[in-house]
């Protein structure tokens, strides 16, 4: 595996799925923040870069985490994405507002940052809700729309929202913002780090929000780096 520094980091996801385990593992942004080069993630969380690497090298030894989705129907990814993605996200947003409302009441005095953290979540689960019903309902139909016309070698249907790189701009600065609010969850909790008298409860609420956090990268990874593009060079070469 030889990795060009260079390269942004999405270049890198994409070419080596296996990578985003690695990022994950050590904070590096490859959703929203995939456009900087391996160099600069590297320095922006003060990494070895050459560490890195190593850790990239012996990664792309393993399988990759899921199949590669560069050349699928869109149809296929978009299934993929609702089916996997949207669907945790609905399970998890509830579940987590209730394990926060429960740890806030016992601990909140002592650990205000809590109730901080219970303020911002809200704020992220209202938006992602309205977010997945837009793409749900408006974006995701008419992109598997344009590819069945597409594939039909039919000329696609102009949409009420006149470009598809509409939406797809809306939908990204949306991803943008999610990416902020976890951030600054992360940030709030000491990096999901539950202190000494935390109970489980606690416990199992950072642990949950780090799971629900890697799930997202991955989420706007296949929406930001894959899904959305494709959309939009399919489009234009429609046309």
């Amino acid at each position: 595996m030889n990795v060009d520094t260079a390269k942004t980091v999405r270049e890198v996801v994409l070419e080596y799925p296996q990578a985003t385990r690695v990022f994950e593992n050590l904070g590096i942004d490859y959703c929203c923040g995939g456009q900087k080069s391996l160099q600069e993630a590297c320095a922006a969380r003060n990494l070895a870069v050459d560490e890195v690497l190593a850790s990239l090298a012996a990664q792309a030894e393993q399988p990759a985490p899921s199949a590669d989705r560069k050349t699928g129907s869109l149809a296929a990814l978009i299934s993929h994405i609702v089916g996997t993605h949207h669907a945790y996200v609905k399970a998890e947003v509830p579940r987590l507002e209730q394990l926060l409302a429960k740890v806030c009441s016992v601990h909140g005095q002592n650990h205000p940052e809590l109730h901080q953290i219970r303020e911002t979540f809200a704020g992220l689960g209202q938006e992602l809700s309205m977010h997945l019903m837009k793409e749900e309902n408006i974006l995701f139909p008419y992109i598997v729309e344009m590819e069945n016309a597409v594939t039909s070698h039919q000329a696609p249907r102009r949409p009420m929202f006149g470009t598809v790189k509409n939406p797809v701009q809306m939908m990204i600065m949306e991803h943008d913002s999610a990416g902020d609010a976890l951030r600054s969850i992360r940030a709030a909790s000491s990096e999901f780090t539950a202190p000494e008298d935390a109970c489980i409860s606690y416990r199992t609420l950072y642990s949950a929000f780090q799971d629900f956090e890697a799930d997202l990268h991955q989420h706007i990874h296949l929406e930001n780096n894959i899904l959305f593009p494709r959309a939009v060079a399919m489009e234009s070469g429609a046309n």
